[in-house]
């Protein structure tokens, strides 16, 4: 027996790109949806829209760095209680276990960093060996079978090590989602909005970011 995951990150408050991409994950059936983040953000400003279509939906949720800057060091918001109590709700990683694979949820990489990210393309969308050799380093200790992150709006399925790490992009910026099919361990990436799939978007500044 297979099960089918839908994958999106970094909806940016843009609603759109998400429900297409929500509905590509009805058509095909999936069994769950994972969110790697960064719900609000710099989009379209239709935040509590896309909070609603992501519960509705049942979407398994993390915080990104966007969904925590609206907390000050004393914890105060801008937000109504609603929003709030979401957001301060969100877990910054999640550990599952699907089709007997270990599965590994971060923002940006593990164990629950909002900043940084695992940046593996060049401009191009091709990956840079040197930077699969350094995240090989990097999670040589890495007990999982999949790893999925978002935050750096680059798409990518990448085999590192024991581990395979997916990138579904942001579903505003990137224009992508993607499915994860367990045990089989296989992606598809789904293009939105009848735009191509840009593999890394803003690389200039993502880039330059130390990993």
């Amino acid at each position: 027996m297979s099960t089918k995951i839908g994958l999106i990150s970094d909806p940016h408050s843009t609603t759109a790109p998400l429900k297409e991409a929500l509905s590509i994950f009805k058509r095909e059936q999936v069994d769950t949806i994972i969110c790697a983040g960064d719900i609000a953000g710099y989009g379209e400003d239709q935040l509590e829209q896309t909070i609603t279509l992501l519960t509705d939906n049942d979407c398994l949720l993390i915080a990104g760095n966007h969904d925590c800057w609206p907390l000050d060091e004393n914890n105060n918001t801008h937000y109504d209680e609603k929003i709030e109590k979401f957001f301060t709700s969100l877990p910054l990683k999640l550990e599952l276990t699907i089709e007997n694979k270990k599965v590994y949820v971060a923002h940006a990489h593990p164990p629950d960093s909002l900043h940084g990210g695992i940046k593996l393309l060049d401009p191009d969308g091709i990956v840079l060996p040197d930077r699969k050799q350094y995240w090989a380093r990097e999670l040589k200790d890495f007990d999982h079978d999949v790893l999925i992150v978002g935050h750096t709006h680059q798409v990518f399925s990448e085999q590192i090590g024991g581990t395979l790490v997916i990138n579904p992009g942001s579903t505003t910026f990137n224009h992508s989602c993607a499915i994860l099919v367990l045990p089989e361990m296989n992606v598809t990436t789904y293009a939105l909005e009848n735009r191509e799939i840009i593999k890394t978007w803003n690389w200039g500044m993502f880039f330059q970011e130390n990993a």
